[in-house]
């Protein structure tokens, strides 16, 4: 999201409670008892771009037979309850200082879900929010607004207990809808059929015709964990060489044909099903199943797995509007310049030093590769403390990995890249051949771009704040010139010269200092 976005658009507000302050020091957490699992996650702070400090779920399968029995499980009442008082000691002992405690489809839709809930906030000692079909697919969509740049597009969020559709344009979110096509219920409806689950899920989905109509041509943002985990198979199958879920991104017809693939075939004999939790894995076959549906109705031009959902979605709710108007990528960027450089200034005059650079270039960049160049800026010197053999491959490890938000999976390998060639030099073959054709062409030419430029500016700084401003590199006449100060004369010198060169070789052209 970039800095003109100033506030939120709702479809309704009726049910939002009172933002607080755009930040606070201490953690905090939410309990989220959903349908299918019970979990908590802890974050670092109210903030734009919170880390998670833990994250622990229990699955409690408190959906199961609900829609056919009309109610919640005991024995797995009695799971959820032993994991809300293991959660309850885990928030004392990480001194956590607010709690939002959430409920959604199974305890809403039960008979004895009031009696549940009374149990739970007993246990706890918390208030329990329960969240109207209609809220948690607000909530779900300000994930996505937090999550991503620009988003366009539907967001579905598949629980255990239900499908919630709404759509979203930006910081705009539309009204939403919510239909009983979590994987347990529909488990439950079709009676183990798949065959018959698909029938019930194209039902339900006429009721969703507003969203869906609006989808074609657009991004389908898929939201929850049965989805995260068709998606993580999904990169095995196909040897994707990033294993990030947040932003990875997949075409309709190969999505299509890898969803038919996991409906006829037992599920144990699928790649790296070991990575999904036994008790997840006869949900797939009905989360491809509603997936599929999605696909043949909707249309979208693409399908984007998020890792926000409620949670997020509960949190970015609570910030101020000048918090939420903040670039998500860049207050990450920032944290780990603040954290790993050697002067964090540095990281900071490197983006206005490139600035200048770039604007003496034939051709445009695009806002959104030049909030690319500006992360790239702040992630040039995280790799510092590593032996100078390893440097280059740390810093692309930590960056293609690191939990961003706001980026999508072709920025994150040009951040990458971008560190690597810091360090290691910028001609293509040094390139990971699985990064260099995740980034795309353009993307690619850019990392080494601005790995040349970085390459320039720490031999002149030594990656301390201050001497930059002094030092401009710019292009003119049809050559790339570092104007060094007459006091700084000594700086010159082959090695710095064929720094120079290199960035002029990126762009076809030849180099030189000045010395003013």
């Amino acid at each position: 999201m970039g800095p003109h976005r100033s506030h939120l658009t709702l479809a309704h507000d009726a049910e939002r409670p009172g933002s607080m302050t755009s930040r606070t020091t201490a953690p905090v957490a939410i309990i989220d008892i959903g349908s299918n699992s019970v979990r908590l996650v802890a974050y670092d702070g109210l903030q734009r771009a919170p880390t998670p400090l833990y994250n622990e779920k229990v699955l409690c399968g408190l959906g199961r037979s609900v829609l056919s029995t009309g109610r919640l499980n005991e024995d797995s009442v009695q799971r959820a309850l032993t994991a809300l008082r293991r959660f309850r000691v885990l928030c004392d002992t990480m001194r956590i200082g607010r709690i939002f405690v959430l409920a959604t489809a199974a305890a809403r839709d039960a008979a004895n879900g009031p009696a549940f809930l009374e149990a739970a906030q007993a246990t706890l000692g918390q208030e329990i929010q329960l969240l109207s079909g209609r809220r948690e697919a607000e909530l779900s969509a300000l994930g996505v607004v937090a999550g991503f740049y620009a988003p366009d597009g539907v967001v579905g969020d598949l629980g255990g207990g239900s499908l919630e559709l709404v759509d979203v344009h930006g910081v705009t979110v539309g009204l939403g809808v919510t239909m009983p096509l979590g994987g347990l219920a529909l488990q439950d409806l079709s009676e183990n059929s798949p065959k018959r689950a698909r029938k019930i899920a194209r039902e339900h989905l006429k009721k969703a015709e507003p969203q869906l109509e609006t989808l074609r041509g657009r991004t389908f943002y898929a939201v929850g964990g049965t989805w995260r985990a068709l998606a993580r198979l999904h990169q095995a199958a196909r040897g994707y060489p990033l294993h990030v879920m947040h932003g990875y991104t997949v075409e309709p017809s190969d999505e299509l044909s890898f969803l038919e693939m996991v409906e006829t075939t037992d599920t144990a004999t699928l790649q790296e099903v070991e990575t999904v939790s036994e008790a997840r894995r006869p949900l797939l076959a009905y989360g491809a199943v509603v997936l599929e549906e999605i696909i043949r109705l909707g249309r979208p031009r693409e399908i984007a797995i998020s890792a926000g959902g409620v949670r997020e979605g509960l949190l970015f709710e609570q910030l101020d509007r000048d918090t939420r108007a903040l670039d998500p990528l860049i207050v990450s960027a920032q944290e780990l310049n603040e954290q790993r450089a050697r002067s964090p200034g540095h990281g900071e005059e490197l983006r206005a030093w490139t600035d200048r650079f770039i604007e003496t270039l034939d051709g445009p960049e695009t806002a959104g590769e030049r909030r690319l160049r500006h992360a790239a800026c702040l992630l040039s010197d995280i790799g510092w403390r590593a032996h100078p053999d390893y440097r280059g491959e740390q810093s692309l490890n930590v960056i293609a990995n690191a939990a961003f938000t706001g980026i999508d999976h072709p920025g994150r390998a040009y951040l990458a890249l971008s560190g690597y060639f810091r360090h290691e030099g910028v001609a293509p073959e040094k390139a990971s051949p699985m990064l260099r054709g995740l980034a795309g062409p353009r993307l690619f030419d850019r990392a080494r771009l601005i790995g040349a430029l970085l390459r320039v500016a720490f031999p002149v700084s030594a990656g301390m704040a201050g001497p930059l401003a002094r030092m401009p590199v710019t292009v003119e006449d049809g050559k790339v010139v570092l104007r060094l100060p007459r006091e700084w004369e000594a700086l010159n010198g082959e090695r710095l010269l064929n720094r120079v060169r290199g960035l002029a070789r990126v762009i076809g052209l030849d180099g030189r200092i000045d010395v003013a």
